[in-house]
């Protein structure tokens, strides 16, 4: 596929005039090309009436050909082959490995998007037949259904260029609801970006949607991201970054005469919390998997575990002397970019600074200019509930033990974090005494409890929160992974007394889409 360094505007090429920018080889610092050209405001405006032009059309799309467009576009991001690994490779410094999942996932939950909109509960049907012999006052025939909101802004992140990005789960999630969208490209991997638009564009033209279905921009994201959300033709914002931008886009959105959704995952520190009985086996093991959990992906990832709870006492000198040795035999990995390779060193200098704070380990750093040495920092409870800098998310390969005598002082650390996405417990059978009343108090925090796992690796499917409070996301009762990301941009409407004539497909008494409902309160299922 070639590369154009554009703009891809309702299914055309758009050159921007409001001047370059290009993707760079963190590995080397080096310039690639092409050069991006970012648009203006005035061309940002076609791409949104487009998409509000392709809306009646889409969002009322029946859910075969809905459910073949979304499988489309995964099998055309396949057919772009090793062309797609490579360049992604060239701009984000990740190896071939790593991509090569990344892309089976993104291409795995279109596909799984795709039957939920075949099997369509998602539309949420709901019908109450009239009664109009029910006393003292009849009942009219009242139906419900969710309906897209409209069109949707996306963002690309920085750290997942395709399983969060182009076509990654805030499109996949909003194009399944009936929603089209506009995608804000990433600067930091422009090519990978467009060569998943060009497949998205194709299957669009394929399938004859309207054009405005989808488009990818280029631009800066402190002028072009926020007329973005400003403008009124937007209905929901998807994005994934740091807090300090998901909050500048939540207030943007919020400022509108028509205030907007931001459904935005941002910061989190995933702390995981390590009891007596999971020390008295192999502790080598144990400490290897936190320390790969820490530092896979250079610790680029929003599930990294940020913290580690460890008792005090011979059983946790062992474990953080074992944590010890398995970091120092690591080596730093190239980060995305050398603004992020910065943004960790001034954050792990920060932490090392802080009074109660050592550092019980320390890798290599990596053979690139940006491949910091991976570090693992130690300090006691009490310093970390009331110093707030121990609470920074570095965001890289860094983590910090905390040591701590009693399960009182895990709840009262918990009760101080901020939302996460996650909470960890390792342990046995013998500590579920003392766990059980840290549970309560996790759930306040976290959107998902793992029980001897590691929080990195989110699996795509119906029962995975990928969520939590406050800044973890922007919105603690939804998820950007999962099936059920798809709520977020959906609205219910009632039917009241309307004749079948002028009921929605979905809600007509013969149901020819055959999805499943809820009639007077019972299940009518359907075989899709």
């Amino acid at each position: 596929m070639t590369i154009n360094g554009h703009s891809l505007i309702a299914g055309e090429t758009a050159a921007g005039t409001g001047g370059t920018t290009y993707g760079f080889n963190p590995a080397t610092n080096e310039q690639l090309d092409p050069a991006y050209t970012l648009i203006t405001e005035a061309q940002l405006t076609t791409a949104t009436s487009d998409a509000a032009d392709a809306y009646a059309s889409f969002s009322t799309l029946d859910p075969e050909t809905h459910a073949a467009f979304l499988e489309a576009i995964a099998d055309n991001i396949e057919a772009i082959g090793d062309e797609l690994i490579v360049r992604a490779g060239l701009e984000t410094g990740l190896p071939a490995a790593r991509l090569q999942g990344e892309r089976a996932r993104t291409t795995g939950q279109l596909r799984l998007f795709a039957t939920v909109v075949r099997q369509g509960d998602f539309r949420g049907v709901r019908i109450d037949p009239a009664l109009p012999d029910r006393t003292p006052l009849p009942r009219a025939d009242i139906r419900q259904r969710q309906i897209p909101l409209g069109p949707v802004a996306v963002f690309g992140a920085s750290n997942f260029p395709l399983a969060f990005s182009t076509a990654g789960g805030d499109t996949a999630s909003a194009l399944a609801a009936g929603c089209p969208v506009v995608f804000k490209a990433h600067n930091a991997h422009p090519g990978t970006g467009e060569l998943v638009g060009q497949a998205v564009v194709k299957a669009v033209k394929d399938f004859g949607l309207h054009p405005g279905v989808f488009s990818l921009i280029y631009g800066p994201g402190a002028s072009i991201g926020q007329a973005l959300v400003a403008d009124p033709a937007i209905k929901a914002v998807g994005f994934t970054g740091s807090q300090a931008a998901g909050i500048a886009l939540m207030r943007t959105a919020a400022a509108r005469p028509e205030p907007i959704p931001v459904y935005a995952e941002m910061s989190s520190l995933n702390p995981v919390f390590v009891f007596e009985g999971a020390l008295k086996g192999d502790v080598d093991a144990l400490a290897q998997q936190y320390v790969t959990a820490v530092t896979g992906s250079s610790g680029q990832l929003c599930t990294s575990p940020g913290l580690l709870f460890a008792p005090e006492g011979e059983l946790g000198d062992k474990l953080a002397a074992a944590v010890g040795r398995a970091i120092s035999a690591c080596a730093g990995q190239t980060m995305l970019t050398e603004g992020i390779a910065g943004s960790w060193h001034a954050g792990a200098e920060a932490l090392g600074a802080a009074a109660g704070v050592d550092i019980v380990g320390q890798g290599t750093a990596g053979p690139t200019e940006n491949a910091p040495a991976p570090t693992i920092f130690g300090t006691q409870v009490r310093d970390f509930v009331k110093n707030h800098v121990l609470h920074e998310e570095i965001f890289g390969a860094a983590s910090l033990v905390i040591r701590y005598s009693s399960v009182e002082e895990l709840i009262e650390a918990t009760n101080r974090l901020e939302g996460q996405l996650t909470g960890t417990l390792q342990l046995t059978a013998e500590d579920y005494p003392s766990a059980a009343p840290l549970v309560p108090a996790l759930e306040q925090k976290v959107g998902r409890i793992i029980v001897n796992g590691w929080p990195t690796g989110v699996e795509v499917g119906h029962a995975m929160v990928h969520g939590g409070p406050f800044p973890a996301t922007s919105d603690t009762r939804t998820t950007s992974v999962g099936t059920l990301a798809i709520n977020r941009f959906l609205r219910p409407v009632a039917y009241q007394n309307l004749p079948q004539e002028l009921l929605p497909t979905s809600l007509q008494d013969e149901n020819p889409w055959k999805v499943n409902r809820l009639v007077d309160g019972k299940p009518e299922l359907n075989q899709f």
